[in-house]
């Protein structure tokens, strides 16, 4: 059966490190709404200049343009039996506006697994985060250090830090995060399809934690 998968939680819950696990081990793709804005910033397309001065700051991008660009990636072929959401939705009326998507696709209700990691770990993670620009890996100078200093152990690349990831623009996504995203919470448990996930130690432990809920879940 088909199934859309939210990963939810505060900036830095390692939301697309498990995304990407999950994506691999269930042959479904991960839909990162940060990587598709992020192309459209270098591409210097029409939604990259509209929400580049907004993910700069730290600040969320407007409802319209992030809803756009899911209910288009969502009507691909590859998302027939199902999808990982990363980043989406943020607010309420993204929310509803999804409930509207997966109803008329036939999708049916997503299934909403809610990382949750405390703030100092959060700010530890993104500000010692460095990502590999050609494969994706992810790495953390403090956790997670490549094993030649600032180059990707997989290609050699140089690795790279967003530019959001400074602790001033962070403190300012997790206000935002708690003000618009934190209300989520309460409107997925309505639904019923919330489900509570420690985001603490190693990455293939919560791994273990999301993967069971979902397989738990596909068997009810």
């Amino acid at each position: 059966m088909a199934q859309i998968l939210i990963f939810q939680g505060p900036p830095g819950a390692g939301k697309g490190t498990q995304a990407r696990v999950a994506a691999n081990e269930l042959g479904i793709p991960h839909i990162s709404t940060g990587d598709i804005l992020r192309e459209a910033v270098r591409k210097n397309t029409g939604l990259g200049l509209a929400a580049k001065a907004k993910m700069a700051k730290g600040e969320l991008v407007p409802d319209n343009v992030m809803c756009g660009i899911v209910e288009e990636r969502l009507g691909r072929p590859d998302c027939r039996e199902g999808a990982i959401l990363d980043g989406f939705p943020r607010t309420i009326a993204q929310a509803q506006f999804l409930d509207g998507i997966l109803e008329r696709t036939g999708l049916g209700e997503p299934l909403v697994l809610q990382i949750n990691v405390d703030t100092e770990s959060v700010i530890k993670r993104l500000t010692g985060r460095r990502t590999c620009p050609a494969c994706g890996e992810i790495y953390n100078v403090y956790l997670n250090p490549p094993r030649e200093d600032g180059v990707c152990d997989k290609d050699g690349v140089k690795l790279v830090q967003r530019e959001d990831d400074n602790e001033e623009a962070i403190r300012i996504r997790l206000r935002a995060y708690e003000e618009d995203t934190f209300p989520l919470i309460d409107y997925y448990r309505r639904k019923k399809a919330l489900h509570q996930v420690d985001g603490g130690g190693a990455p293939e432990v919560i791994a273990e934690r999301l993967l069971g809920l979902v397989k738990a879940h596909d068997h009810l």
